[in-house]
């Protein structure tokens, strides 16, 4: 069961949107569940002036980027770079235990954005970001590489399939 304020924040995302031109876009996602997420910031003086998502998911995912979208807003990038998947659920009155994937996902999708305004600045790259950064990386690229291997098992099956039945057609 969710709380009132996950379902408020489902059913009233707050932020939602991309920004033009942003100071940085983290894009994460999770195949298993299928949920995909885009946060994009700006950032003046240090702090992110503003943050907007783009989310492809469930309920908790959209609830769990909107409630990102507020704790994040106004904070220092090293502020924001704190914040937790713990603090998320929290500030959400909490999360299924099978839903808390969903904020790490948007834990994650901060920090990605964060990663990227440093990068598009040439600033260098707080060595925990670089160390999040490449662990995210890490793992979209064994994802990659797995779902590659299963489009390739599953051709390979279905041309087999298609040899079946070209061998039935035949008879």
């Amino acid at each position: 069961m969710y709380s009132e304020k996950v379902m408020d924040h489902f059913r009233n995302p707050r932020n939602m949107g991309e920004i033009p031109n942003a100071d940085g876009v983290g894009t994460v996602g999770n195949p298993v569940c299928g949920d995909l997420m885009n946060i994009y910031i700006k950032v003046k003086d240090n702090r992110i002036a503003d943050i907007k998502f783009k989310t492809f998911g469930c309920g908790a995912a959209i609830a769990t980027s909107s409630m990102m979208t507020e704790l994040a807003k106004g904070k220092t990038l090293d502020e924001a770079l704190k914040i937790t998947r713990k603090d998320l659920a929290e500030s959400l009155d909490g999360l299924p235990p099978i839903k808390m994937h969903c904020s790490v996902l948007a834990v994650d999708g901060l920090s990605e954005a964060i990663h990227e305004y440093f990068l598009k600045k040439g600033l260098q790259v707080p060595e925990e970001l670089v160390k999040r950064h490449d662990r995210l990386k890490r793992v979209r690229e064994n994802i990659e590489k797995r779902y590659k291997e299963f489009i390739e098992m599953e051709e390979g099956l279905l041309k087999g399939k298609d040899s079946e039945k070209s061998e039935d057609i035949a008879r």
